[in-house]
């Protein structure tokens, strides 16, 4: 029987009803539609519309739900049931009998997928909370294995100057602790309980909407049913908090592709996340970082699936909020099965540093650092910039470095210029001289590091506070 049949005198068009149902897709929700039922049970016993012994039947119907969905992946394959709600009222009548039906008194589906969304939401987020900051373990771990190793970064793809590798790293660290934040600021708002709300202007029972939200593990109850049944913007601001960090991970997988190639060969792929070519036996491709990048367009579209699904909707509730459903679990889905993996693969990727370290001491990258030297000997800042510039010029037509030109050849561009020119050039005074907070420096790495983790234990303890 459906849930609202006694209107209509004719079935649907059978082709119509399977293609309308979402059971297939939202019956993952389960979990959350039993939660929730058991702390609406409560509250319809609190207002008197249950008896003691009808709520422990039913709270023990819908415990028996959820264990047989367990034991059984069967058990969920139901070809007439229109969505998860409609199973979850299906099965308990059967077995309980009519009391069953006394479950849905003084609600409406549409707060049901309002509450069942918002807390696979607000699950999602604590897990991928989790993920982030295991992968941030990880990349810490790796930048504090590098040492005083040091490698180029780059402006415009073109070198820059040198930096150690554990800045770096965490230059990705940083990015990802920021996704990690706007998803906690996002459970904040989200984490409000629509039960209660109705199908539209509020419960039509005295139902304990406070008690029904602590329940539940919510801050409280929202304050307008219509925005409570007819809202998703929980469920967008989601999707775009994961388009951001799939984009962080898409630029991570871009510069390690990049970095792997033979041309620059900083980095060495783990062969347990790359494949080979069927036709070119040399080949080691970077098939989890193609994948990682390409996943990102996947999130991105969701989101702007999200967007255009809401703009036009007018207040309240529209069946077309169906549509946010499968937008909202691949994005998730997505990124929980993609995160593991990086962390996988951070683990066991191997640095060339040695390469990077060769690198890192070509292509004029001491050239702020030259100017610098004639900075700090008084030379003014434009016109140490004007005279590195001509030394640079000059080594290009010999083809050299900086620090190869000899004294008198510096000297006719800038009496400055002297003999500790050539100590002021070496890797580590280079990389030395950026001591400031947020800096290369070695000293001012390692207080990052260890300011970094004491960031990560924090994520870590918010994540466990909400388990």
């Amino acid at each position: 029987m459906k849930m609202w049949s006694g209107r209509f005198r004719q079935p649907l068009d059978p082709e119509f009803e399977r293609w309308q149902r979402s059971f297939d897709f939202d019956r993952r929700l389960l979990h959350y539609e039993l939660e929730a039922s058991c702390a609406h049970a409560r509250a319809l016993k609190a207002a008197g519309v249950l008896s003691a012994e009808e709520l422990i039947s039913i709270l023990q119907g819908l415990e028996e739900i959820g264990k047989r969905a367990s034991a059984s992946p069967e058990f969920l394959q139901d070809a007439e049931a229109e969505d998860v709600h409609h199973f979850v009222e299906k099965q308990l009548a059967a077995s309980i009998g009519d009391a069953g039906y006394k479950l849905h008194s003084g609600r409406s589906r549409n707060e049901q997928i309002a509450t069942d969304l918002r807390l696979f939401v607000r699950a999602a987020i604590d897990q991928l909370r989790q993920e982030i900051g295991k992968l941030c373990i990880a990349m810490v771990e790796r930048a504090e294995k590098a040492g005083h190793a040091a490698v180029p970064a780059y402006t415009h793809l073109q070198p820059a100057e040198p930096v150690l590798v554990g800045h770096w790293l965490l230059a990705y660290v940083e990015m990802l602790l920021r996704d990690a934040s706007r998803l906690a600021d996002c459970r904040k708002r989200l984490n409000l309980c629509p039960l209660g709300s109705g199908a539209v202007a509020g419960a039509t029972l005295a139902l304990d909407r406070s008690s029904m939200a602590s329940s539940l593990g919510f801050d409280g109850p929202t304050a307008n049913s219509i925005d409570a049944t007819s809202d998703r913007d929980f469920a967008i601001e989601f999707v775009q908090a994961l388009s951001m960090l799939a984009a962080h991970l898409s630029r991570w997988a871009e510069e390690m592709i990049l970095f792997s190639t033979k041309e620059y060969g900083f980095v060495e792929l783990p062969e347990a996340y790359s494949t080979g070519s069927s036709a070119m036996p040399q080949k080691k491709n970077p098939d989890l970082l193609e994948l990682v990048r390409g996943k990102c367009g996947r999130v991105i579209g969701n989101a702007t699936a999200l967007m255009v699904t809401v703009k036009g909707l007018p207040l309240a509730y529209n069946k077309d909020l169906q549509e946010s459903q499968q937008p909202l679990f691949d994005s998730a889905d997505t990124l929980l099965q993609m995160l593991p993996l990086v962390t996988k693969w951070m683990k066991s990727v191997d640095f060339h540093h040695e390469r990077m370290e060769q690198a890192a001491q070509s292509g004029f990258m001491n050239a702020w650092a030259a100017a610098t030297y004639l900075v700090n000997k008084g030379v003014p800042s434009r016109m140490s910039h004007e005279r590195v510039a001509k030394a640079v010029q000059l080594a290009l037509e010999k083809g050299c470095e900086l620090q190869d030109l000899s004294l008198e050849e510096l000297q006719a561009l800038s009496p400055a210029f002297g003999k500790d020119f050539y100590e002021a050039m070496k890797l580590k005074s280079v990389i030395a001289i950026h001591d400031v907070p947020g800096g290369t420096a070695a000293s001012r790495v390692r207080q990052t590091i260890a300011e970094t983790r004491k960031k990560i234990e924090s994520l870590r303890e918010e994540v466990h506070a909400h388990a």
